[in-house]
């Protein structure tokens, strides 16, 4: 007879089987997708596709716009606007009308630290403006569908922005949650319910390695809330194969490459991961 100890090492491994296997040790039954209560990012996750990665190719920065962009027209760009909305004690370049951020201190949410921000060649790149959702992690999940206006929106969206320790956003670069998180734990929570408003806002969809670990952050904060935005309306994308090139060029979708929404491999004739390139 087993020891008592031998039974629970079985148990044990007879719980990780399950767990790994994605059912149920009663009713064999694949598990309950976990979520939070009304209006939580937890809650919103489990309405976000979990697809897999499209290919980077054709990415690049210009494709979400020439830079920052004055999308709400008050005079002042959208890096001046988020350094004014995140940073305190802010002073700004005369003639600016109170615009270019000369000075200020930012509370770093990343790392905890405080951050003195003084503009100029060498010092500005202390304090950096994140896109929360990277842009070429967005290209990879779905943005690479949309028209260049919807690109350039998101990319000046401040649900999206956040003002961060610089060499703390170059360490991120393109990484989604399952790749990096904040050194400051105590903003995860947070950060990772930026990224699920993000997501959910636009339509993108996050991989099955990003939403495990977005719900491990997450199942530490099941109430964490959403921060603002609205979902915005839905620009049309393929819904199945596209049966010829035709139907792909007319979508804007051609050249087309394999993962992307509508590829058919009947359409790539040399076998190259492309299809209706010519």
């Amino acid at each position: 007879m087993p020891s008592p100890s031998s039974r629970r090492a079985l148990a044990a491994l007879g719980v990780a089987v399950a767990l790994t296997s994605g059912c149920d040790l009663v009713t064999g039954a694949a598990p309950a997708p976990v979520t939070g209560p009304p209006g939580s990012a937890l809650e919103t996750l489990a309405t976000v596709d979990v697809r897999g990665r499209g290919p980077r190719t054709g990415y690049e920065r210009d494709e979400f716009g020439d830079g920052w962009v004055d999308t709400d027209r008050n005079g002042c760009d959208t890096r001046n606007d988020v350094l004014a909305r995140d940073l305190t004690g802010e002073t700004f370049v005369p003639g600016s009308r109170d615009c270019v951020v000369a000075t200020a201190t930012l509370d770093d949410p990343y790392s905890g630290r405080t951050i003195a921000f003084r503009r100029g060649e060498g010092t500005s790149e202390a304090v950096q403006i994140d896109h929360v959702v990277a842009l070429s992690d967005a290209w990879q999940k779905g943005a690479r569908q949309w028209d260049d206006a919807r690109r350039t929106q998101f990319a000046n969206d401040p649900l999206n922005l956040l003002a961060v320790d610089g060499p703390l956003n170059m360490q991120k670069g393109d990484g989604d949650a399952a790749t990096w998180l904040p050194p400051d734990r105590s903003y995860r929570c947070a950060y990772v319910a930026r990224q699920v408003a993000v997501k959910a806002t636009y339509g993108l969809w996050v991989t099955q390695a990003e939403h495990d670990a977005m719900v491990a952050v997450l199942g530490t904060c099941p109430g964490e809330p959403l921060p603002g935005g609205q979902p915005l309306p839905a620009q049309e994308t393929p819904q199945g194969p596209f049966p010829d090139c035709a139907a792909a060029r007319a979508a804007g979708a051609a050249p087309l490459r394999e993962g992307e929404p509508g590829w058919n491999p009947a359409l790539d004739g040399d076998g190259d991961g492309v299809g209706c390139e010519s």
